[in-house]
């Protein structure tokens, strides 16, 4: 393992498992355990589970809570209830992405806890307190205090209540509810990040442990994040660094319903506002190939006649729907639905077609 790479609370049992490890975010993380199309179609067909305690968890509290999560996040926490979760971005002025993260809206008043990507834990708590001044706000980075588990597939609630114990059936898209096992809080929601029905456990490491075993012996197939970027990407959902960033705006990506420019105000809103009404120079869009070849991130995005309008963000070839198919940033003009564009892959060029990123039909709970 390379040197001053962090581990989660399950890093022994993926081992013990025989998993396959890489370095992911900064952490130490299985990649698959067996293949990826098999923990792929496991989620798909039946339920599997990720090791995701490498999340970040800051929760937010105090009088102006409700009023600075709403100045750092472009989604409106005014429109949800206690017990509900919106998603959405944390932008710089330029519109730039910051982080992609969901907001929970706690039972307290004016309690939030937001989940952020990986990778970006300490640079998205290091700019949360920069924008704190002037709000009477408590920020906790509790991200070492948490571990978390996702249990998705067709058969996650049915496997959920039954090795928890805990009534998660009355659970709807988005919404999560706080339970106490041995004197601890947990917190479990459903929103997913495969397209299929799903859950996260968010409790103590010792907890998660435990569960993790249970939910093994119970017959759930352990996934690797191998197969959990398959599974996102076929259901047309981004991941920071590849589909936004500092450099891709929400509005690049396609992604600007989560961008609520009837607010009063969030930093960045000038900015989305702006490409909204003047169009960006670059879309994300998706591309299918004729072909069976797989175009990987990176490679270029051309015409007929050669010339390089963008590249690949994310490629696959798709184990659900036996599809070559990519996202792509590529020049506005190039990007309408049913346009012909062309992936070089290595020194030969496949034909495809401009496509709605949302390759599968998910099969959330509403």
């Amino acid at each position: 393992m390379e040197e001053n790479l962090k581990v989660t609370c399950l890093h022994d049992k993926h081992v013990a498992l025989g998993a396959k490890m890489s370095p992911f975010a900064g952490f130490d993380m299985p990649i698959q355990y067996t293949s990826i199309t098999e923990e792929h179609n496991a989620v798909r067909n039946k339920v599997g589970m990720f090791d995701v305690s490498h999340m970040g968890e800051v929760f937010i509290s105090g009088p102006d809570a409700t009023k600075f999560v709403n100045h750092i996040f472009t989604n409106d926490v005014n429109s949800i209830q206690q017990g509900q979760i919106l998603y959405g971005m944390m932008l710089y002025p330029d519109g730039g992405t910051v982080d992609d993260l969901l907001v929970y809206k706690e039972f307290q008043t004016d309690h939030y806890l937001l989940v952020v990507n990986a990778a970006n834990i300490d640079k998205d708590y290091q700019w949360i307190l920069d924008n704190a001044k002037g709000y009477d706000v408590e920020i906790v980075n509790d991200s070492q205090n948490w571990g978390q588990l996702a249990i998705q597939g067709p058969d996650a609630e049915a496997v959920v209540e039954k090795v928890t114990g805990l009534a998660v059936s009355e659970l709807t898209f988005y919404t999560f509810n706080d339970f106490v096992v041995d004197g601890k809080r947990i917190i479990i929601s459903r929103t997913g990040y495969t397209g299929e029905d799903g859950f996260e456990i968010y409790a103590n490491p010792d907890l998660i442990r435990k569960y993790w075993d249970e939910f093994i012996d119970a017959g759930v197939t352990p996934c690797g994040l191998g197969c959990r970027d398959t599974l996102r990407f076929e259901a047309g959902l981004p991941l920071y660094g590849d589909e936004l960033s500092k450099d891709i705006s929400p509005v690049v990506a396609g992604y600007s319903m989560f961008c609520k420019l009837d607010k009063e105000e969030f930093i960045g809103k000038d900015a989305i506002a702006k490409q909204k009404a003047e169009g960006t120079p670059m879309k994300l869009v998706g591309i299918e190939l004729k072909d069976r070849a797989v175009p990987r991130a990176g490679y270029p995005v051309l015409l007929a006649d050669g010339t390089e309008v963008g590249h690949v963000t994310t490629g696959y070839h798709s184990i659900t729907l036996d599809k070559s198919l990519c996202y792509a940033l590529v020049k506005r003009e190039c990007g309408a639905l049913g346009n012909v564009l062309y992936v070089q892959i290595r020194k030969k060029v496949f034909e495809g077609t401009v496509v709605k990123k949302r390759f599968y039909q998910s099969n959330y709970k509403k």
